[in-house]
Parts: C-alpha cells; sequence; structure tokens
C-alpha cells in the first residue's frame, strides 16, 4: 500500500486553546489494511474540566456574539477552504480500509453537510441572535398579555462523541448545526480512526476562521471529561448501545438532566415488494441496492442492510442473482483501483464480525462468502483486516431471535422470505427500531401498506423504483435536510434534520408580557406593540427602517364594476362573485362577494409608493387568509406595519417583513397577511 513505511504520528488533542499531547508515548493505532503503526494516541494527564470550561467561558460568549448568519457564512468558508484540501484527507482515508469511493462519502459527504446547513440556515433562518417559534399566544382579550416562543444557544458546551466509520462527516454533521445554533463544541472521535478526524480538526483551526472555544478536539480515552458536564452540556453518542447505554447513565448527565442524543446498533431492512419479480426493473435495482449496502466501507455503516426481506415466490431467484453479484466483488488494499471492497477498520472488528456471523450461523445458512477466507487482488490476508462478503439466509425468521438481535458490523447480511405485506412489516418490526428502511415497489398500494407499517419504527423510509433509479441518493445515504436517527434500539434520537437539528442545542422558553416588551426580546413587532407612523416606509432604506414604522391607508370602495372586470380579466367567474342567487344559497355568503385575490390586488394599490426607491421587491406573500365576505359597496383600508426586518451579510440588502392587515368599513379584519420584499440597506443605491 502507498505510503507505508513512514514514522508513525503522535496524536494531539487540542484544548484549553492549544495542542497538547497525553502523557507517555502513547498507544499504537494500525493502518486497517497492512497491520503496520500508522498513529500513536493518548490523552492521560489532560485536563477535560478545564476544557470544558475554557469551551463555555470563552467559545460559548464568542459564538453568542455573532448572528447566525455570520456563523452559517464562517461555516461556508470552512466547507469551502476544506475541499481544497480534500486529497490530504483521502490519502490519510486509506489507513482506515476504506477505498477512495468510500472515503467520498465520508470526506467530500461529510464537507457537503458542512455546506449544506451552511446555506439552509441563511436562507431559512433569519439572520438574528434570538429565533421566535410559532405564533404570538394571546393571553388576554385586551392584547395586553401576549406569550411568544423563543429559541437561544444553551450555554454550555456540546460533547460529541462519535463512531470509528465516518471520522468526517460524523464529526462534521455534528458541529455544523452545533455551530449554527452558537454553542461550542468537544469532538471526542473515536481512537480506530482518529488519526483522519484530527487531521480535518487541525485544518481548520489552522485557517483562523472559528472563534477561540469553538471547536476542541480529544484524541485517545475520555477519561473523566462527562464528569464534568452540567445542566447546560447536550453531549451526543454514535456507536453500540451497550456502551451508549452506559454513558447514558454517567452520574453527572443523570444528576444534571443533560441533554443526551444516541445513535446506536440498527438491523436495517430493505423489502422487495411482491409486484417486484425478477425480470423487473424494481428486482434488478433492489439485487443492486442490497449488493452494494452490503460491501461500501465493507459493509461497516449505521445504515447498511443487514436484513433483506423478499416475496417467498422470490427468494431463491434473488438469492441466485445477489450471490453472483457479492462474488464478483473484488477485495484487496483501498488505494488499488482494482479493489472494490477494501478492508474492515481493524482486525479486532473483523474479528468480531466473524463473531456475530457464527451466531447468526445457529439459525441461518451461510449461501455465499466465507468465514475462513477471502480471495485478494492485492494487500496480505493475515495483515489487514479483510473478510470476504457473507450472505445468510434463515428459513424461519418469524421465529427466529439471533437474525433480528445480532449486529455483525461487516460485509454480512441474512435473507428471509415472507408471505405477505403484513408479515414483510412485522419481520422489519422485530428489529425493534431502525435508523432507516428501504422498499423497492412500483406499486402504490404495496409501498402504502408496508412504508405506514414501517413508520414508527424508523427514522427514515426510502422507496425505491424504476422512476427514481437515476436520482435516488440510495438506502444508505443520510442526507442533511432530513432526520438521521430512529427509535428504540438505534438510539432514540435525531441528528440533522435540517434546521431541527439546529434547535437541539437551544432552549425553548415562552416568554409572557405585554406585546411591546415580547417585541423588544424577539425583535419583531407584534400586535398590539407602538407603531411609528411618519414617512411612508416604503421610503426608508434599512439603515432607517425600524421595527413597528406603519401606514395606514385612505380607504376604497369595491364595487360591482370592479368584481365583474376582474372576473372578466382574470377568467375568475366562480359562482360566488358572478352569481346573486347562488351565492345566497351558499352558507358562508349573503350575496355575490369579491375575489379574494381582488382583496390582496387593491390592498397593494393602496399601500405601494409607486417611485423607484428603496423596496427593490416583492417576493412573496406568507399565511393568506380571507376572513370576511366584501360584498358590493364595502369600503377597504389597509394597515401596512413592518413586522421584521433581516439584514442579509454579504449583500446590499436585506428581506423586510410587513403585517398587512385589510379591514372594512366596520373595522372588521377582512384579510390578514405578511407581505415580503427586498429592501436596500441604503438608499441611493452606490454606482
Amino acid at each position: 500500500m502507498k505510503g507505508t513505511g513512514t514514522a508513525a504520528r503522535r496524536l494531539e488533542s487540542y484544548v484549553e486553546g492549544a495542542w497538547r499531547q497525553g502523557e507517555g508515548d502513547g498507544k499504537p493505532v494500525l493502518n486497517a489494511a497492512t497491520g503496520d503503526i500508522h498513529a500513536l494516541i493518548g490523552t492521560e494527564g489532560l485536563d477535560f474540566k478545564a476544557a470544558l470550561e475554557w469551551g463555555r467561558a470563552t467559545g460559548g460568549p464568542a459564538l453568542r456574539s455573532m448572528t447566525i448568519h455570520e456563523r452559517a457564512l464562517m461555516l461556508k468558508a470552512i466547507g469551502l477552504q476544506l475541499m481544497e484540501q480534500k486529497e490530504d484527507f483521502y490519502r490519510e482515508n486509506f489507513a482506515t480500509g476504506a477505498t477512495r469511493k468510500d472515503g467520498w462519502i465520508d470526506i467530500e459527504g461529510g464537507i457537503g453537510t458542512l455546506l449544506t446547513f451552511a446555506s439552509k440556515a441563511r436562507r431559512e433562518l433569519p439572520n438574528t441572535k434570538v429565533l421566535s417559534e410559532g405564533a404570538v399566544e394571546p393571553l388576554s382579550r385586551d392584547n395586553s398579555f401576549s406569550a411568544q416562543h423563543i429559541l437561544t444557544p444553551l450555554r454550555g458546551v456540546a460533547v460529541h462523541i462519535n463512531a470509528f466509520n465516518f471520522p468526517v462527516w460524523g464529526m462534521l454533521e455534528k458541529i455544523a448545526p452545533t455551530l449554527i445554533a452558537g454553542m461550542p463544541c468537544v469532538v471526542k472521535p473515536a481512537s480506530q480512526t482518529a488519526y483522519l478526524t484530527e487531521l480535518v480538526v487541525r485544518r481548520i483551526l489552522d485557517l483562523g476562521i472559528l472563534p477561540d472555544g469553538a471547536l476542541q478536539i480529544v484524541t485517545g480515552s475520555a477519561g473523566d471529561l462527562l464528569d464534568h458536564v452540567i445542566e447546560q452540556d447536550v453531549v451526543t453518542f454514535t456507536g453500540s448501545a451497550s456502551t451508549g447505554q452506559k454513558l447514558k447513565s454517567s452520574p453527572a448527565i443523570l444528576q444534571h438532566s443533560v441533554r443526551f442524543t444516541m445513535e446506536a446498533d440498527s438491523l436495517n431492512a430493505s423489502i422487495l415488494g411482491e409486484d417486484a419479480a425478477p425480470g423487473t426493473e424494481e428486482f434488478d435495482l433492489f439485487v443492486r441496492e442490497v449488493q452494494r449496502e452490503m460491501t461500501v466501507k465493507a459493509g461497516q455503516k449505521c445504515t447498511a442492510i443487514r436484513r433483506v426481506i423478499v416475496p417467498e415466490a422470490h427468494e431463491n431467484a434473488l438469492l441466485e442473482a445477489l450471490s453472483k453479484r457479492l462474488a464478483s466483488t473484488t477485495v484487496g488494499l483501498p488505494d488499488d483501483d482494482n479493489a472494490r471492497m477494501g478492508a474492515l477498520v481493524s482486525l479486532k472488528d473483523r474479528d468480531d464480525v466473524r463473531s456475530k456471523v457464527t451466531l447468526l450461523a445457529n439459525e441461518s445458512e451461510i449461501v455465499s462468502g466465507s468465514l475462513d477466507s477471502v480471495d485478494l487482488v492485492s494487500g496480505e490476508a493475515e495483515k489487514g483486516a479483510f473478510m470476504a462478503p457473507v450472505l445468510l439466509r434463515c428459513e424461519k425468521p418469524m421465529s427466529a431471535e439471533a437474525v433480528h438481535a445480532v449486529e455483525a458490523f461487516g460485509p454480512v447480511a441474512t435473507v428471509m422470505a415472507y408471505r405477505d405485506g403484513e408479515e414483510a412489516v412485522a419481520l422489519a418490526q422485530k428489529g425493534r427500531g431502525s435508523l432507516v428502511s428501504s422498499l423497492f415497489t412500483n406499486d402504490g398500494t404495496v409501498a402504502r401498506e408496508i412504508v405506514i407499517g414501517l413508520a414508527a419504527y424508523h427514522g427514515r423510509v426510502l422507496i425505491g423504483n424504476r422512476r427514481s433509479a437515476k436520482s435516488s441518493t440510495g438506502h444508505g445515504s443520510p442526507l442533511a435536510p432530513l432526520v438521521h436517527g430512529g427509535p428504540g434500539r438505534a438510539g432514540g434520537g435525531e441528528e440533522m434534520g435540517g434546521m431541527r437539528g439546529v434547535k437541539h442545542f437551544m432552549q425553548r422558553t415562552a416568554v409572557q408580557g405585554t406585546p411591546e416588551l415580547l417585541s423588544a426580546v424577539t425583535g419583531q413587532w407584534l400586535e398590539g406593540a407602538p407603531a411609528r407612523s411618519d414617512l411612508h416606509p416604503f421610503r426608508k432604506s434599512l439603515a432607517e427602517l425600524k421595527v413597528g414604522d406603519q401606514i395606514v391607508t385612505e380607504a376604497r370602495e369595491v364595487t360591482r364594476e370592479d368584481v365583474e372586470h376582474f372576473a372578466e380579466f382574470t377568467g375568475d367567474t366562480f359562482y360566488a362573485h358572478m352569481d346573486s342567487d347562488a351565492a345566497k344559497a351558499n352558507p358562508f355568503f349573503d350575496d355575490r362577494v369579491a375575489h379574494g385575490y381582488l382583496i390582496a390586488s387593491f390592498a397593494a394599490g393602496l399601500f405601494v409608493d409607486p417611485a423607484p426607491g428603496p423596496v427593490l421587491a416583492n417576493y412573496g406573500v406568507d399565511n393568506l387568509r380571507f376572513l370576511t365576505p366584501v360584498y358590493f359597496g364595502d369600503s377597504l383600508k389597509v394597515r401596512l406595519t413592518c413586522k421584521e426586518i433581516n439584514p442579509r451579510e454579504n449583500a446590499d440588502h436585506g428581506e423586510v417583513r410587513w403585517d398587512c392587515q385589510v379591514t372594512n368599513q366596520k373595522d372588521e379584519v377582512v384579510a390578514q397577511y405578511d407581505v415580503l420584499t427586498m429592501v436596500a440597506k441604503t438608499w441611493p443605491l452606490a454606482a
């Protein structure tokens, strides 16, 4: 393997603002494919209590002083720089046993996740330090007492304890939402592959983009780290359920009710629909997907397919087709272009997989592959953690136990047959909660029955068929916008999920008070808060505009001619606008009514200032509701109030949300909605 023979690197931890070695020479970490010593690791003598305190005292305030968009742009800059250095990470990746293709998922997939979070945060969240959540809750009839839920960053440190199989992605997918939320991180990678995580963290810190204390790393034993967590901290864990349970029951975590998120064992299933007979595109897609999920990263993926659930009528054909594909999978050194599958992460892990297969074989038979030998295109079987893909078949899966309880974390899967859709769901449910399941079908009835049956037991369900074959991301690919996690055995936690993941590192608080004071807290105008009416707000740039700036327009009468002209012009001749008798027969109307969109159009005509100015564009309307019918002769006026100002970083404009309330001559609200505009930061615009 390329790069062997070099001196082992002594890994360091970055804590309390400096790179520090643990005491002693460190324990050896081996190259998974060659067996050579690749790195030395150890944390003995490091002060983890001080590291947590430094993160809270230094990193937390620095992050909280920034807006969400500033933190997101910081991550964007880091992600772009990391992508330019990816070849260094690929070279280090080979020591983990992963091929370059496997490394792409971890390295570029991880950096891509970081960039996705940065983009979504700027697109979906306001450029503020405090998030409002949900609508205002009125608590009094006179609108003098209300409540608003807000989200603010927790004042502690997020401790991320990660698994060995994704040393880059596993870290980046956790620190991205944490840092966007405004919370500092301590990363604890698994020792087997910590050298790759440490390299990436070095490169991140070398950029000088993160504030001091925002990111620390512990390479080696966690020691007494969890003994010093407090109520404002968060702990996340990815790994085995047994280890996770021990960590979750740590005295400090229990005493302080520390938030703990776990992603643990998962006996993920993939189901072949009854309609997907041999010869169909779905059958072929299913075979390819199972083979891929068994062999990518040598099957050491938390989302890999472990249980292959197929109709009884198609079982033999599936076994034949899948065994043929697995037999063609070449195994060898990860940097060998001829190798389709590399090594497991360590000899210890390979031995553990073999022992688990032995347990599975007590109630199943091996139909493809061997525990005793592996044909290699390169490498030495006695030195590297190589293993042939192993496929088993369980004859009586409904009464079996091991196949639904024992996870061989390697290139191993078990085929089991079902009689009908109900039994297929029951077999999947025997996994007692999984990260992901998939179904391959082209039949909507099959999809409905099985997906609804699977949903309560899975964090994610993928449906594969011929229409999505080219665009599908596949069974085993967690995506930044989607929840990654699962119930029950899978740990019961959730990661990513887009901005849902950010909120996990924030505290939700219900704030009660007068609208004026709530507005001061949230930075948003609320009904009942003071308003200012001077210059038309559309004449104000962001430098001049304030939340609460308002205009109340003159009234405009709605006539029969207006309604009929609008109907003819738009083609909207719905009977309630055109036929008096039919409108009166409608339980909602007393007579012919004006179009809702005519009301919104008239409202715009009343509040818009037509001359060129700082309002650059109208880009949408949110929460539009028509609340009271408008009849011929009614008079409408508009109250338009600046509700929220959201300046964009690195741009000459920002978004402004306006509260638009349309009332009739009786002061009844006939329409209510938010108008969204782009407004220049200064006016006139710079040349």
